[in-house]
């Protein structure tokens, strides 16, 4: 993995009006990386999420992508950067009323001046890459959870992203879907050069595609872990981020 940043979070304090979520979270997310964020439920990861992909302003603190402050910068340059993400929400979000290749088709009909031959092309090719090649003309409600979740990483990397959010990927689907979606998520990120940022719990998928991470923590609300998943797991000084990542049993 490279060590040149990509994202710089500083200082970050989330709220919900008065009600502190997290506070003087600061991390380095590297080029390349796969980076989970992690930690028990209700601690503000998703919230987290929001914040990186510009739904929600920090209460105080920054975050840059590369040179750029996020909530500094204007609105037209906001837009711009959001453009260079690909967001797999946890429902998948596909939309029902449309074909696999129209809903893949609609950021790229959206964002660029293609052809329709074009814009046809390119989500055939973005299905192929996931494993979905000839699925063009199925409706979503026509296939399986797995292959929904697959349909929708089709639609996030449509405009070739640099950096790619995933919330909880892996919820809902069974032991084998979830081990080809990490597979997925690691070829994407290598084919793309991209940034990967994933929110997770599930163990099995923090360990099979994490080399970087934060654990946020629900007392303390603010960050007591971060580096590589598997170091945590067997030398975090913090007990409980070894228990999280050991399933209890130390």
């Amino acid at each position: 993995m490279s060590s040149e940043a990509h994202i710089r979070v500083v200082d970050l304090t989330m709220a919900y009006g008065d009600f502190v979520i997290q506070r003087d979270l600061n991390f380095t997310i590297n080029r390349g990386d796969v980076f989970i964020i992690m930690g028990g439920s209700g601690c503000g990861k998703s919230t987290l999420l929001k914040h990186l992909i510009g739904l929600k302003s920090p209460k105080k603190g920054e975050i840059w992508f590369d040179e750029i402050n996020f909530w500094k910068a204007p609105p037209r340059e906001q837009e711009m950067l959001k453009r260079r993400f690909g967001v797999l929400f946890q429902s998948g979000a596909l939309w029902s009323s449309m074909t696999l290749e129209e809903n893949i088709a609609l950021p790229l009909s959206e964002y660029t001046d293609l052809s329709e031959r074009e814009v046809h092309e390119i989500a055939s090719l973005k299905l192929a890459l996931v494993g979905l090649a000839g699925f063009e003309q199925f409706y979503p409600s026509e296939i399986s959870g797995g292959m929904r979740k697959r349909a929708s990483l089709a639609r996030a990397i449509a405009l070739d992203p640099e950096v790619l959010f995933f919330d909880e990927p892996s919820a809902g689907l069974d032991p084998i879907s979830s081990r080809r979606l990490d597979e997925l998520i690691l070829e994407i990120r290598d084919s793309l050069g991209a940034t990967i940022v994933v929110v997770t719990h599930e163990l099995a998928s923090i360990f099979a595609i994490g080399n970087n991470s934060v654990f946020l923590d629900n007392e303390s609300r603010t960050i007591i872990a971060q580096g590589d998943p598997k170091m945590l797991r067997d030398k975090s000084e913090n007990l409980k981020v070894r228990a999280f990542l050991n399933r209890g049993k130390i």
